[in-house]
């Protein structure tokens, strides 16, 4: 989907996908120590505003300026410093600076594959050492078996799919499915948790 089309969904409904935090983000994130945060197509911010009340200093970045609007104006509801750990902007994903994050979401971004190893490739080399890297989206699967998501299974992907893209570059903590109950039915979803060596490692 173009700019345009994803700036026509966020102007339809009051929150596309609402407002807490993916579950699964929530899961992972909580036990990591607070640093720099990017979260990228990061549509009205629910996930970067979450991680600033967390004490991360986080840029959500997504090419809608609907989402983005709407993301600045959420967060104009919270405290001071929250907002002050807060920067959101308008910037296609596939270019944007990733680098110098200790931690990048990817949060249901579906791209064509060659451009998901591009884009996972400079995230590894824009991570801090110990830096982690979240992937999570619809899996390949999803498309016959699970309910919503994309129709397109050449942009969905598998566990084994993203544990690929890494090239070995990072240690995998996890790569599974997830499944997740909707009110259509059961959603697949495919999950990569993987973090850069340290130094000399």
């Amino acid at each position: 989907m173009k700019a345009e089309d994803w700036d026509a969904r966020y102007s339809q409904a009051e929150m596309v996908w609402g407002t807490p935090p993916n579950p699964v983000v929530v899961e992972f994130a909580t036990s990591l120590p607070a640093g720099r945060a990017l979260d990228l197509a990061c549509g009205e911010g629910r996930h970067a505003l979450w991680l600033a009340t967390r004490g991360w200093e986080t840029t959500g970045a997504d090419y809608s300026r609907v989402a983005i609007e709407k993301a600045r104006e959420v967060a104009s509801q919270a405290p001071r410093r929250v907002r002050e750990r807060l920067t959101y902007t308008v910037d296609d994903i596939t270019t944007a600076d990733v680098s110098d994050y200790d931690l990048v979401l990817m949060i249901f971004i579906h791209l064509d594959p060659a451009q998901r190893r591009a884009l996972v490739r400079r995230v590894i080399e824009g991570l801090k050492p110990e830096g982690i890297l979240m992937i999570l989206g619809h899996d390949t699967i999803n498309a016959t078996e699970g309910v919503g998501g994309p129709p397109d299974p050449e942009i969905l992907y598998t566990p084994d799919d993203l544990k690929n893209d890494l090239d070995g570059r990072l240690d995998v903590v996890t790569a599974e499915r997830r499944f997740r109950d909707t009110e259509a039915g059961t959603a697949i979803d495919a999950l990569l948790v993987a973090r850069k060596p340290t130094l000399g490692s």
